[in-house]
């Protein structure tokens, strides 16, 4: 009997483009037995969804720490920066699992409060990056230390979102780019509604090519990849296009990224981050119990970093309060 599975797998293979990842050929390291509904990618994509690490992104920074109901946050990012890849894989007529999976799954080794978290663990560990502990979640640490066991294809998307290596699928590309559009236009309208910048801020060289309101500057993006992408062994973009976008980035870290205003709340951040770090590295018997049983396999470092990466930004704020702020005992009557 003919499964649903194999029926989509036929149908990848007869209507996507040849330069699609199709999800037959799909390479996971621990065999498993098939879904007999979804595709390997599809399966991939609910694993990440239905996990800890993606669930924890609802509380992480996206640029404005502990922010408020209105603001981004990590997975609100993953969230458009799927919608955004989805589109783009769709007018290409490739792998929309795929190029979901590894969106959904790119971020969910971020650490609390955004960048900031990410650096200042750099700084007390010496290499850190969260593309790198995204990986390590979905390999190793979620379902209490058994890992996902994704597809090749969508862990190489992950670890290689950002950086100089690209993925080897055009849907690991895809998120890629996706994500640089994500953060930039919405944090650009984060930014709008913070006040920090408005619409007369922003360069005309960037305006004329892109527009000056988020949704108008995606749909000059996106519409550009596909248009130059189609029928092509590489996700491209116009040069004149590029070029805008460059600018627009430069733009974001002038006046949002490395804004003076974001200094204090940065700086708060570098702090607790720090502090907690030191704590449970001097008091190992303080971690939860699931981490204790990692550090003779993972070392003390390593295990600590894995605690601190993983906690929200609420969380890291409440074992600061707990560890560092004494007890109001009130007045006494």
């Amino acid at each position: 009997m003919t499964t649903i599975r194999k029926k989509l797998e036929d149908a990848e293979v007869k209507n996507l483009s040849i330069f699609a990842a199709k999800s037959k050929d799909a390479i996971r390291t621990h065999h498993e037995v098939p879904c007999k509904f979804r595709t390997f990618f599809q399966r991939d994509r609910d694993r990440i969804i239905h996990s800890k690490s993606f669930r924890r992104l609802k509380h992480k920074t996206q640029v404005y720490i502990s922010p408020t109901d209105h603001y981004r946050t990590r997975i609100t990012h993953s969230l458009e920066v799927s919608q955004i890849a989805r589109t783009i894989a769709r007018g290409l007529n490739l792998n929309e699992d795929l190029t979901e999976a590894i969106a959904l799954g790119h971020d969910v080794g971020h650490t609390p409060f955004g960048h900031t978290g990410e650096d200042t663990l750099r700084e007390l560990v010496g290499h850190f990056n969260h593309n790198e502990q995204s990986l390590r979640i979905v390999e190793f640490l979620d379902r209490n230390g058994r890992g996902l066991n994704l597809t090749l294809e969508v862990k190489d998307g992950i670890l290689h979102h950002t950086g100089d290596k690209d993925p080897f699928t055009l849907e690991g590309n895809i998120v890629k780019i996706s994500d640089r559009i994500a953060y930039l236009c919405h944090d650009y309208d984060d930014g709008l509604r913070a006040h920090m910048i408005n619409l007369n801020d922003i360069p005309k060289k960037i305006t004329s090519v892109l527009g000056s309101r988020p949704s108008e500057m995606i749909t000059v993006m996106v519409g550009d990849i596909i248009i130059n992408s189609q029928d092509s062994n590489k996700i491209k973009i116009s040069k004149k296009v590029e070029n805008a976008m460059n600018s627009f980035r430069d733009f974001m870290f002038e006046k949002i990224y490395f804004s003076p205003i974001l200094e204090p709340n940065i700086k708060k951040a570098n702090f607790i981050i720090s502090k907690l770090y030191e704590y449970y590295y001097k008091n190992p018997g303080k971690l939860p119990q699931e981490f204790l049983d990692r550090e003779e396999q993972w070392g003390l470092q390593v295990t600590v970093t894995d605690y601190i990466a993983g906690l929200t930004d609420q969380y890291a704020i409440k074992l600061f309060e707990e560890l560092f702020i004494p007890k109001n005992w009130g007045v006494p009557t």
